[in-house]
């Protein structure tokens, strides 16, 4: 795979607090659904999630390379859920892999070190696995309850996260069921940033919800540990 174009930015990218995208077409006209992400980028989101669970091959390419031109422009980096076949046939920046997809090993091998490698954890026990792996990141999934986790099992809860966020040697991000109301308890154990479907695509303006998160997380900064705190006022 080629080298990205966000090699030199990688590792400062994930080192500070970010929003970051996670996408359900749910049938959208395509127009509307990149205008989404669009207006998502314009407020502020960090990276883009394309996730495609029911999509053939061919649609998953097509739309991943519509959304990667989006993209490229801005240097807003493209993950690809799950199919490590599709992010080297566009080109995407990276892929988020779950707990029964494509071993992380065999996809650094196919990608390339360069690539972002994000991995999903389910239970507080899965970190355990993820020792010494190259990945770049985890993803306590679900949080909350979410309609767009309903096959991750039982959500994470403020404590659990608090405790992987202690023990996780790789960043974390914390999805599902995040929204500018609790964005505040997740940040505060230590992740080190969200990731958001519906508080985005469901809201009147997508700009306008990303901007709002974006600037919550402002208040947030890194401690030697590389976990996030709350800054006192």
């Amino acid at each position: 795979m080629r080298c990205s174009m966000f090699d030199e930015e990688r590792k400062g990218f994930l080192s500070k607090p970010f929003v970051y995208l996670v996408t359900d077409r749910n049938n959208q006209r395509r127009d509307h659904f990149l205008a989404t992400i669009v207006q998502a980028v314009q407020g502020g989101i960090k990276m883009v999630q394309l996730r495609e669970k029911t999509a053939s091959y061919e649609e998953f390419c097509e739309i991943g390379i519509a959304v990667r031109t989006l993209l490229k422009a801005k240097k807003i980096p493209l993950i690809i859920n799950d199919r490590i076949d599709v992010a080297l046939a566009i080109q995407a920046d990276g892929v988020h892999l779950g707990q029964s997809d494509a071993h992380v090993n065999k996809a650094r091998e196919l990608l390339g070190e360069h690539t972002i490698i994000g991995l999903s954890l389910n239970t507080l026990e899965d970190i355990e696995k993820t020792k010494e792996l190259p990945i770049d990141y985890v993803a306590a999934s679900p949080v909350f309850s979410s309609r767009t986790k309903k096959d991750c099992g039982s959500p994470f809860g403020i404590n659990s996260l608090k405790k992987l966020c202690a023990l996780s040697p790789y960043p974390v991000v914390g999805i599902g069921g995040i929204h500018l109301d609790n964005v505040d308890e997740v940040m505060s154990c230590g992740t080190m940033g969200v990731a958001v479907v519906s508080a985005i695509f469901d809201a009147t303006c997508p700009k306008t919800a990303a901007q709002h998160l974006v600037r919550r997380l402002e208040h947030y900064t890194i401690e030697k540990n590389s976990l996030l705190v709350e800054i006192e006022e």
